[in-house]
């Protein structure tokens, strides 16, 4: 058995843990921040869901590739070239990422999952009464851009927030002949909840239907597989996001059927998307060309090419173990502080159902002053609100008719004090239990009534403010 040698001491090569060393891989672990008595704390940031830090090795080479980088594809100086070259290889590692392979699907670069989905939603050539059926989980980028196009129709969740395969068997059969898309999400960005999506797909298939697969979640945590196009498990369309996967460099893609993009017109229609224009006639550009109008963002695809490689290289089941045993973890810390309501899956955290995605509320407190406290008093980042996923949060908080009357009116009146939503702490895969244990003591201690500030809350944000106190962010960067 071959021996490495890590850290100065020799390891069995079966042995290594390939999780150790990982937070030195992640720019900004550390770091001290101001908080409320005047000290300073290490940031812990449980905000991942949201947008993952940087790794070191995709910064490196951004800076590194930043002395070669210039206009692609039509230049005919060296850097240009080798722009160009590093583009196209960005999209053949973006390929292999979600185990896609060039025959058969397309890798179109964009700002993000939104930017994706909409260009789906576009190219597809759905009529007003097709229709597309979309869990209750979606994030309102899986959901706006359907009901712009067809009628759309919401595969139900259980108590836990769990998808109703039930009902989406259901509405398969309800919509027989007229379902062209099943739009579902990877992984839920509120409760980490991660439905099978091959399974989901086999029965798409079988009714004669396509599936897309909103990937932000999903992509830092587990390993994407698109499948052939000739088995019946395959996903037709994943959308991912760069900021996400510890690359934000404001990039994303669509990895999709070659077929439906070598057909249709694009979306955004200008230089880069063309073979030819006259006065009267316009040939459009072969796939992926022509759904990429404009200038693309060059060091942002090699930013996420980067980061794939780097997930690949410490290994999708390793960091799918270790975040894992981390929420689990969590959940057990967390379901012993009284007055803190979980929502979610009501398991322990296994690896093929949920992610490090933890929402929750301290009864009888705003989720706004939580959140507030985390931040000013232990230096912890969370998120707090209905997390772009409005339908499926009012679910979770078991909000009935005349609760989300009172919403609508509150916010039509720019008062969002009274809104309801959860605190999400989720965990990317430099997190550790040490950190866990400051969030269950913050929490504990919170529940108890024990902090140190007075808080004021903003009616226009909602957000509670500590009285007397606003760090200077001046001290710590300033353009």
């Amino acid at each position: 058995m071959r021996l490495i040698y890590q850290d100065g001491v020799t390891h069995n090569a079966a042995s290594v843990d390939p999780m150790r060393g990982v937070r030195l891989r992640i720019v900004g672990i550390g770091e001290a921040v101001p908080v409320l008595d005047g000290d300073r704390r290490p940031y812990i940031n449980f905000d991942n869901a949201a947008s993952t830090p940087v790794l070191r090795k995709v910064l490196d080479t951004v800076n590194d590739f930043m002395r070669w980088y210039s206009s692609v594809h039509r230049g005919s100086g060296f850097k240009s070239k080798l722009s160009s070259h590093a583009y196209e290889s960005a999209r053949g590692i973006v390929c292999d990422f979600v185990g896609g392979n060039q025959h058969e699907h397309v890798v179109i670069f964009g700002k993000n999952t939104t930017e994706a989905i909409n260009k789906l939603a576009h190219r597809m050539p759905l009529r007003r009464d097709d229709v597309v059926l979309l869990s209750l989980l979606e994030h309102h980028s899986n959901d706006l851009p359907w009901r712009a196009r067809c009628q759309v129709h919401h595969i139900g969740t259980d108590t836990h927030g769990c998808l109703d395969e039930k009902d989406y068997d259901l509405l398969l059969e309800q919509y027989k002949g007229r379902v062209k898309l099943v739009a579902l999400t990877g992984a839920s960005n509120i409760t980490g909840h991660v439905p099978d999506v091959h399974r989901l797909a086999r029965k798409a298939h079988q009714a004669g239907a396509q599936i897309l697969v909103d990937c932000a979640q999903l992509a830092p945590h587990r390993r994407i597989d698109i499948g052939k196009l000739s088995d019946q498990r395959h996903l037709d369309y994943v959308a991912i996001s760069a900021h996400k996967l510890y690359a934000p460099f404001g990039s994303g893609a669509l990895v999709g059927r070659r077929d439906t993009f070598e057909q249709g017109e694009p979306e955004y229609r200008g230089g880069g998307t063309i073979d030819l224009v006259t006065r009267d006639t316009v040939d459009w550009a072969q796939a992926p060309d022509r759904d990429e109008a404009g200038t693309p963002n060059v060091v942002g695809a090699v930013a996420m090419a980067v980061a794939m490689k780097e997930l690949k290289a410490i290994g999708m089941d390793a960091i799918a173990r270790q975040e894992a045993d981390l929420t689990a973890y969590a959940l057990r810390k967390l379901r012993g502080i009284r007055r803190l309501r979980l929502y979610g899956p009501p398991d322990t955290g296994a690896a093929e159902d949920r992610l490090g995605v933890i929402p929750f509320n301290v009864e009888g407190m705003s989720h706004y002053q939580v959140a507030a406290i985390l931040s000013a008093e232990w230096a912890i980042g969370v998120r707090n609100g209905c997390f772009c996923a409005h339908p499926y949060a009012m679910h979770l908080l078991d909000l009935g008719e005349e609760a989300i009357r009172g919403m609508r009116s509150d916010i039509g009146k720019r008062d969002y004090r009274a809104v309801p939503g959860m605190v999400r702490a989720s965990f990317g895969m430099y997190n550790t239990r040490d950190e866990v244990d400051v969030l269950a003591e913050a929490l504990s201690q919170i529940a108890q009534g024990r902090y140190q500030g007075r808080y004021e809350q903003e009616p226009g944000s909602g957000q509670f403010r500590p009285i007397g106190w606003e760090p200077r962010f001046a001290d710590y960067f300033e353009l």
